[in-house]
Protein backbone atom coordinates (compact mmCIF):
# COMPACT_ATOMS: atom_id res chain seq x y z
CA UNK A 1 0.00 0.00 0.00
CA UNK A 2 0.90 3.40 -0.74
CA UNK A 3 -0.50 7.37 -0.90
CA UNK A 4 0.95 9.10 -4.19
CA UNK A 5 2.35 12.32 -2.56
CA UNK A 6 4.02 15.31 -3.51
CA UNK A 7 7.27 16.44 -2.78
CA UNK A 8 5.44 19.21 -0.92
CA UNK A 9 3.59 17.12 0.82
CA UNK A 10 6.37 15.19 2.28
CA UNK A 11 8.16 18.30 3.19
CA UNK A 12 4.91 19.24 4.79
CA UNK A 13 5.18 16.22 6.80
CA UNK A 14 8.32 15.98 8.02
CA UNK A 15 8.05 19.52 9.01
CA UNK A 16 5.06 18.66 10.83
CA UNK A 17 7.08 15.29 12.59
CA UNK A 18 10.21 17.36 13.70
CA UNK A 19 7.75 19.74 15.74
CA UNK A 20 5.99 16.80 17.37
CA UNK A 21 9.36 15.29 18.32
CA UNK A 22 10.35 18.64 19.60
CA UNK A 23 7.02 19.09 21.96
CA UNK A 24 7.72 15.39 22.71
CA UNK A 25 10.43 16.55 25.79
CA UNK A 26 7.15 18.84 27.69
CA UNK A 27 4.69 16.00 26.96
CA UNK A 28 7.00 13.95 28.58
CA UNK A 29 7.44 16.04 31.34
CA UNK A 30 3.90 16.72 32.19
CA UNK A 31 3.29 12.88 32.52
CA UNK A 32 5.99 12.89 34.50
CA UNK A 33 4.56 15.73 36.60
CA UNK A 34 1.50 14.52 36.81
CA UNK A 35 2.50 10.66 37.99
CA UNK A 36 3.97 12.57 41.21
CA UNK A 37 0.52 13.56 42.08
CA UNK A 38 -0.55 10.29 43.68
CA UNK A 39 -3.15 7.71 43.01
CA UNK A 40 -3.21 6.98 39.50
CA UNK A 41 -6.90 5.23 39.51
CA UNK A 42 -7.94 8.52 40.25
CA UNK A 43 -5.76 10.56 38.40
CA UNK A 44 -7.06 12.23 35.55
CA UNK A 45 -3.75 15.01 34.87
CA UNK A 46 -2.00 11.50 34.32
CA UNK A 47 -4.38 10.34 32.35
CA UNK A 48 -5.03 13.27 30.17
CA UNK A 49 -0.96 13.95 29.78
CA UNK A 50 -0.41 10.44 28.89
CA UNK A 51 -3.11 10.55 26.09
CA UNK A 52 -1.80 13.10 24.94
CA UNK A 53 1.69 11.74 24.53
CA UNK A 54 0.56 9.00 22.65
CA UNK A 55 -1.70 10.85 20.46
CA UNK A 56 1.77 12.84 19.78
CA UNK A 57 3.54 9.61 18.99
CA UNK A 58 0.79 7.81 17.29
CA UNK A 59 0.92 10.95 14.83
CA UNK A 60 4.80 11.07 14.45
CA UNK A 61 4.62 7.38 13.49
CA UNK A 62 1.42 7.86 11.12
CA UNK A 63 3.29 10.60 9.66
CA UNK A 64 6.32 8.10 9.00
CA UNK A 65 5.09 5.71 7.70
CA UNK A 66 3.11 7.91 4.52
CA UNK A 67 6.74 9.35 4.17
CA UNK A 68 8.39 5.69 4.00
CA UNK A 69 5.29 4.42 1.69
CA UNK A 70 4.83 7.09 -0.47
CA UNK A 71 5.24 7.36 -4.10
CA UNK A 72 6.13 10.72 -5.33
CA UNK A 73 3.85 12.46 -7.86
CA UNK A 74 3.35 15.76 -9.81
CA UNK A 75 0.67 17.05 -12.52
CA UNK A 76 1.15 15.23 -15.47
CA UNK A 77 -2.53 16.44 -17.13
CA UNK A 78 -3.19 17.89 -20.87
CA UNK A 79 -3.27 21.53 -20.53
CA UNK A 80 -6.83 21.29 -21.31
CA UNK A 81 -7.66 18.39 -18.93
CA UNK A 82 -8.36 18.68 -15.42
CA UNK A 83 -5.46 17.47 -13.24
CA UNK A 84 -4.11 17.89 -9.55
CA UNK A 85 -4.26 21.03 -8.11
CA UNK A 86 -6.56 22.11 -11.15
CA UNK A 87 -9.65 24.49 -9.81
CA UNK A 88 -12.90 23.06 -11.29
CA UNK A 89 -16.12 24.61 -11.47
CA UNK A 90 -18.75 21.61 -11.73
CA UNK A 91 -22.64 21.70 -12.30
CA UNK A 92 -24.61 18.89 -10.09
CA UNK A 93 -27.50 18.58 -12.48
CA UNK A 94 -29.52 16.61 -10.07
CA UNK A 95 -30.04 19.89 -7.42
CA UNK A 96 -28.39 22.70 -10.08
CA UNK A 97 -25.87 23.78 -8.10
CA UNK A 98 -22.65 25.07 -9.29
CA UNK A 99 -19.31 24.69 -7.48
CA UNK A 100 -15.84 25.32 -7.52
CA UNK A 101 -13.30 22.45 -5.97
CA UNK A 102 -9.39 21.95 -6.32
CA UNK A 103 -8.29 18.67 -7.04
CA UNK A 104 -5.44 17.76 -4.01
CA UNK A 105 -3.83 15.14 -2.63
CA UNK A 106 -5.44 12.86 0.22
CA UNK A 107 -3.60 14.51 2.21
CA UNK A 108 -4.74 17.80 1.48
CA UNK A 109 -8.43 16.54 1.74
CA UNK A 110 -10.31 19.46 2.71
CA UNK A 111 -14.38 19.18 1.87
CA UNK A 112 -15.17 22.17 3.94
CA UNK A 113 -13.03 24.31 2.07
CA UNK A 114 -13.29 22.78 -1.20
CA UNK A 115 -10.06 20.76 -1.31
CA UNK A 116 -11.47 17.44 -2.69
CA UNK A 117 -9.14 14.65 -3.03
CA UNK A 118 -8.29 12.88 -6.33
CA UNK A 119 -8.85 9.65 -5.32
CA UNK A 120 -12.39 10.19 -3.75
CA UNK A 121 -15.13 9.29 -6.36
CA UNK A 122 -15.63 12.75 -7.71
CA UNK A 123 -11.68 13.29 -8.03
CA UNK A 124 -11.51 10.23 -9.66
CA UNK A 125 -14.48 10.61 -12.04
CA UNK A 126 -13.00 14.19 -12.64
CA UNK A 127 -8.84 13.36 -13.53
CA UNK A 128 -8.48 13.90 -17.26
CA UNK A 129 -12.09 14.78 -17.76
CA UNK A 130 -12.21 18.41 -19.96
CA UNK A 131 -14.15 21.38 -20.36
CA UNK A 132 -18.05 20.64 -20.97
CA UNK A 133 -17.73 17.19 -20.29
CA UNK A 134 -20.31 15.27 -18.85
CA UNK A 135 -18.80 12.67 -16.13
CA UNK A 136 -20.96 9.97 -14.16
CA UNK A 137 -19.38 10.40 -10.58
CA UNK A 138 -19.74 6.55 -9.21
CA UNK A 139 -19.87 6.74 -5.43
CA UNK A 140 -20.48 3.43 -4.67
CA UNK A 141 -22.88 0.40 -6.44
CA UNK A 142 -26.02 1.93 -5.78
CA UNK A 143 -25.06 5.63 -5.71
CA UNK A 144 -24.20 7.76 -8.75
CA UNK A 145 -24.96 11.52 -10.35
CA UNK A 146 -23.70 13.28 -12.94
CA UNK A 147 -21.55 16.76 -13.21
CA UNK A 148 -20.83 18.96 -15.90
CA UNK A 149 -17.63 20.75 -15.99
CA UNK A 150 -17.84 24.42 -16.85
CA UNK A 151 -14.23 25.71 -16.43
CA UNK A 152 -10.96 24.36 -15.59
CA UNK A 153 -8.30 26.92 -14.00
CA UNK A 154 -5.05 25.44 -14.47
CA UNK A 155 -2.89 25.82 -11.20
CA UNK A 156 0.28 24.95 -9.52
CA UNK A 157 1.01 23.30 -6.39
CA UNK A 158 0.28 25.72 -3.66
CA UNK A 159 2.66 24.93 -0.88
CA UNK A 160 -0.07 26.95 1.51
CA UNK A 161 -2.53 24.00 1.13
CA UNK A 162 -2.28 22.67 5.04
CA UNK A 163 -1.98 19.02 5.28
CA UNK A 164 -4.94 17.50 7.28
CA UNK A 165 -4.39 16.60 10.53
CA UNK A 166 -7.56 14.14 10.97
Amino acid sequence: MHDELTKVDIRKMQEEIDERKARNASLRENVRAAKELGDLSENDEYRSARREFNRNNSRIEYLENMIRTAVIIEDDSASDAVGLFDKVTIYYEDDGEERTIRLVTTLRNDVLSDFISKESPLGLALMGKKEGDRVLVKVNDRVSYYVLIKSIEKSDEDPDIPISKF
